[in-house]
């Protein structure tokens, strides 16, 4: 159990809590919401101790364990994988390290004896002669092969520390559990690891996650940040938005029916209140006036950006036919005799373990890569519009949003720009802004934007919701859904996928699945499942 108390936390002239009192309880799985600045993160590092607040406190069961996910990818850099793992327990690895300190010592007194005897036995207590095989097998699950457990921290790339970090967290049956972005960086298969995982765990965790299929699968509450305050509600995400969207309509009906009340009752007594045979019933009407009061309804602090794709011409029925194209990236083969053919309409998402290949592919098709060989035809109507995952050159110059909108745009007008911009989230001075400072939610706006201005009836897009808040997801996930030309897509959100394609394509070290299913369908057949099993398969 962890709990806080009248926890009150200011930056300047800006408050973040005022006055909140929550408690979080074993058993429970709570997935902390709201919009961007909200302050999830930092709800989660005043209850870890990272921040202190102006006032109130964080309590928690004495003598509870609280693990944390670890966004420093550095930290641990001198140490080997596996260790950097069992760290998570501080308590197991000091003894672990202490013990094998008085081992390795040359002169190894009786006073030593009786300190490893005594270590000894609070490391049996402590599960650690399971330890190493538990911290192996995490690993594993998600994703990290056994010949890199004993390498060092330092020696794996940002994606491989980001999984070592989450089994860090994991380790060793934490009391609190408390996570930022778990799902960052893991593959479809390590993320339903993690969600059984968590399913299954009986103590307490709060995480924040803009991954909707991740919250609705683990949760069993929901804490939504808004207005300085916290309201929770019990069940997933999808409850939570039903239930919330319900609130906010029923309110809004009774406020209409006092209003219609209002009126009538004002009416009434504007009617008759000079009357002397009414004038009881007027006073009458004008007591019951006063005790009417309508609820006050804020508006949420949340904002979804406006996206709709529409398409200048309507494509042909034939897009693409990709024959025997190969790619070798750095000495790797990333695509291999790969051959695709696309008609008007289809929604292809493409997923898998490996990234890289469909960032190359989407590369190949429009023309910012050179394949090796094959051979790419698109159909004479088709129109590309293209949304690669690393976007730092489009904004490697020092000009406005609105200078920067501008070179897409055939209408010029100051005016259309930032009503362009507004709708997107940019909105009075925020549209001066310089392209160069943008945060990276801030540049995904902006590429969608560019993206619209184009009017393409063929979009590519390679992991769009990297760095989007739920509310812009949510919106792009509509937009994309509603689009009625072809789409070509990567992503790792599991909801986004699933409401959007109509087709999966995973491309595997071994070959490729190609199927017309939607990705439940896909990920639950059985025959898929054996035969990506074959295609992983060291």
């Amino acid at each position: 159990m962890i709990a806080a108390e009248n926890i009150t936390l200011r930056f300047g002239s800006r408050t973040l809590f005022e006055d909140v009192t929550m408690e979080f309880t074993p058993g429970n799985c709570y997935g902390i919401i709201g919009a961007n600045g909200a302050g999830k993160s930092t709800f989660l590092k005043i209850l870890s101790g990272e921040i202190i607040p102006d006032s109130g406190k964080v309590h928690s069961k004495k003598g509870a364990r609280i693990a944390v996910l670890k966004q420093n990818q550095f930290e641990f850099d001198d140490f080997t994988v596996i260790n950097t793992v069992i760290m998570g327990h501080k308590k197991l690895y000091g003894i672990m390290t202490e013990r094998d300190a008085l081992y390795a010592k040359a002169d190894f007194s009786d006073a030593d004896g009786m300190k490893t005897a005594q270590l000894e036995s609070e490391f049996t207590e402590l599960g650690g002669w399971e330890a190493v095989s538990e911290a192996a097998s995490m690993l594993s699950n998600l994703g990290i092969a056994e010949p890199l457990h004993e390498m060092k921290m330092k020696d794996l790339d940002g994606a491989l520390k980001v999984r070592v970090l989450l089994a860090q967290a994991l380790f060793g049956n934490p009391d609190v559990l408390l996570m930022d972005e778990p799902t960052n960086g893991l593959d479809v298969d390590s993320i339903l690891w993690l969600e059984e995982f968590l399913y299954n765990f009986e103590n307490t965790v709060l995480v924040v996650s803009h991954d909707r299929h991740f919250l609705d699968r683990v949760c069993t509450h929901i804490a939504d940040i808004d207005y300085q305050k916290i309201q929770m509600y019990t069940g997933n995400y999808s409850f939570w938005y039903q239930a919330s969207q319900l609130a906010l309509r029923q309110t809004s009906e009774q406020n209409k029916l006092k209003e219609e009340k209002i009126k009538e009752l004002k009416e009434f007594i504007a009617r008759f209140s000079a009357n002397a045979s009414k004038s009881r019933q007027a006073t009458s009407r004008k007591k019951l006036l006063e005790k009417i009061t309508l609820d006050e309804i804020k508006p949420s602090s949340r904002r979804y950006p406006s996206i709709l794709f529409k398409q200048e011409r309507e494509s042909g029925r034939v897009i693409l036919n990709a024959e025997g194209v190969t790619k070798t990236v750095e000495g790797q083969k990333l695509l291999d005799n790969f051959s695709l053919q696309i008609s008007k309409g289809e929604k292809i998402a493409f997923v898998g373990k490996n990234s890289q290949p469909p960032t190359v592919l989407f590369e190949i098709l429009t023309d910012a890569l050179k394949a090796d060989k094959g051979k790419i035809e698109w159909g004479p109507t088709a129109d590309v519009a293209y949304f690669p995952k690393d976007n730092t050159s489009y904004f490697d110059k020092d000009m406005s949003l609105i200078e920067w909108l501008r070179q897409y745009s055939k209408e010029q007008g100051e005016g259309f720009i930032r009503g362009f911009l507004g709708r997107m989230l940019f909105s009075g001075d925020e549209a001066k802004k310089n392209a160069r400072v943008l945060s990276g939610g801030e540049r995904v706006r902006c590429m969608l934007s560019r993206m619209m201005l184009q009017s393409g009836n063929v979009l590519i897009l390679d992991e769009p919701t990297n760095h989007l808040d739920l509310e812009a997801i949510t919106a792009l996930n509509e937009a994309l859904t509603a689009f009625k030309g072809t789409i070509l897509f990567a992503s790792r959100d599991h909801e986004f996928v699933q409401t959007i394609a109509t087709r999966i394509v995973e491309i595997t070290p071994r070959g490729v699945i190609d199927e017309n299913l939607t990705y439940d369908e896909y990920l639950e057949n059985k025959k898929i499942k054996e035969q990506r099993q074959l295609l992983y398969a060291a």
